[in-house]
């Protein structure tokens, strides 16, 4: 299984009902960002550094091929972009991000496996 990540404030995750997923981003600008495994603290830090208690969907990228796209983020980097909402089924893992002594968000892509 190839995975992805996304990561959700705890309150947007909850609010959401058992209906397919869809990111605020989906509306505001037609994808839901979505990390590979070592991209998923740095970004984590970089737009989740205030929050108490994000969370990180583990998705199966199988599972969402027809609406996954590589993208370049202007820097030299790919992200993964889906293009649509996502069936639950694909979401394979629901985990909570933890802090290091310093304050940084940790994430072990390990820990899915």
């Amino acid at each position: 299984m190839r995975l992805i990540y996304h990561i959700v404030c705890a309150s947007d995750w909850n609010a959401n009902d058992p209906a397919p997923y869809r990111a605020a981003s989906l509306a505001l600008e037609g994808f839901i960002h979505c990390s590979y495994g070592h991209q998923v603290a740095r970004v984590a830090n970089l737009y989740f550094a205030g929050e108490t208690n994000p969370l990180v969907l583990s998705i199966d990228a199988d599972r969402v091929y027809e609406i996954l796209r590589d993208e370049d983020n202007g820097l030299g980097e790919c992200f993964p972009h889906i293009y649509g909402p996502v069936d639950r089924v694909a979401i394979v893992a629901v985990r909570e991000l933890h802090r290091d002594a310093q304050g940084q968000w940790l994430f072990d892509r390990d820990a899915d496996l």
